[in-house]
């Protein structure tokens, strides 16, 4: 899953960015209203959480931009302002969520889980290729019978390729929603993290299912059924 998170303070951001990564999330950040617009404009997002007090464009601009130009994707407003009438203008604005400031990192991630879990009334949250599951509210992979463990990147990484399956994924596509988008495609990191996702997951079989093209990228290929 893939969040941009737009805000400000760069303590904050920080913490909240952290928290985030350590669940398994890609993060994109934004510290003014500008740039959290282009940056929904030219990415895909699961989530955006939206801080109020902003630079050049403030939150609810930058809501109601998002909605008049039919970007759907979930918001939790994330806000020193906690009086009731910034809570009704935000909503009414738009938002799915509204937290104030402080606030418990438990409590955040908790209203996180939750709009993700409404997109999931849309996106399968159990992703299959063969024998291989993943479950994306658990992040819990399995072959068969046997569990697979993963650390947050290679879980990233497998749940982009299954929700791409049979598709040519390029490292550019992987740096910017696995790795987020400062990530530097040319390195081999990229290469050395698909290497032990591949070893976990055909390692012990003889049906492969992730495989390097050469010259393109990488691709998830699902068996066809005999």
């Amino acid at each position: 899953m893939r969040i941009l998170l737009i805000e400000d303070d760069a303590r904050v951001a920080s913490f909240v960015r952290r928290g985030l990564r350590e669940e398994q999330y890609a993060v994109d950040m934004a510290a003014d209203g500008e740039k959290a617009l282009f940056e929904a404009q030219v990415n895909s997002y699961d989530l955006i959480i939206l801080d109020l007090m902003l630079p050049k464009k403030d939150g609810i601009q930058v809501l109601k931009a998002l909605r008049a130009s039919q970007n759907h994707t979930p918001v939790l407003i994330l806000t020193a302002k906690d009086k009731m009438r910034d809570k009704v203008e935000g909503l009414n604005a738009g938002a799915d969520d509204y937290l104030t400031k402080p606030f418990g990192f438990e409590e955040l991630l908790a209203r996180v889980r939750v709009l993700l879990r409404r997109r999931g009334d849309i996106m399968p949250t159990t992703l299959s290729a063969g024998d291989l599951k993943l479950d994306t509210l658990k992040h819990r992979a399995k072959r068969g019978d046997k569990d697979i463990p993963l650390t947050n990147r290679e879980y990233a990484l497998l749940e982009f390729f299954l929700r791409r399956p049979n598709q040519v994924i390029t490292r550019t596509m992987l740096s910017e929603y696995v790795w987020e988008t400062h990530f530097d495609s040319f390195s081999n990191v990229i290469d050395v993290h698909i290497a032990r996702l591949r070893q976990k997951i055909d390692g012990e079989t003889d049906q492969k299912l992730i495989h390097t093209l050469r010259g393109k990228g990488y691709m998830l290929q699902i068996p066809e059924i005999e």
